[in-house]
């Protein structure tokens, strides 16, 4: 069966950085987009970033654009997520997401992904 399965998170203060790793298996995921989302307490899950497989390609949030980047390394099976400049804003638990992109190879931002992670928290203090 798919596992994602995300780790890195942590405690930061402000202005740090931290490296979301989510390790992909149980089905080749080739044709699929691994998205990253968030959720804070109290709020509706939102898209952060996302890549299809091959890495050719990327779409962010509006709101990490400049400071988050994520990449894949196919021959691991792991996307990551880098995250500079850490806001207290950025506080959530972060999902990480594979979906079909589907034949018209579209990266969705919408948080109805195909298959999931567990969420790893990520706290920034100010």
């Amino acid at each position: 069966q798919v596992q994602l399965v995300e780790s890195g998170g942590g405690l930061v203060q402000a202005g740090d950085s931290l490296r979301l790793s989510c390790a992909a298996s149980g089905r080749s995921f080739s044709g699929y987009a691994m998205g990253w989302f968030r959720q804070a307490p109290g709020k509706e899950r939102e898209f952060v970033a996302a890549i299809n497989w091959s890495g050719r390609r990327t779409v962010y949030a509006d709101s990490v654009k400049g400071r988050f980047r994520t990449s894949i390394d196919n021959a691991e099976n792991t996307v990551y997520l880098q995250m500079n400049s850490l806001q207290p804003e950025d506080t959530a638990v972060y999902y990480c997401a594979a979906e079909n992109m589907g034949p018209w190879n579209t990266i969705s931002t919408r948080p109805d992904y195909d298959f999931w992670g567990q969420g790893t928290q990520v706290t920034v203090s100010s």
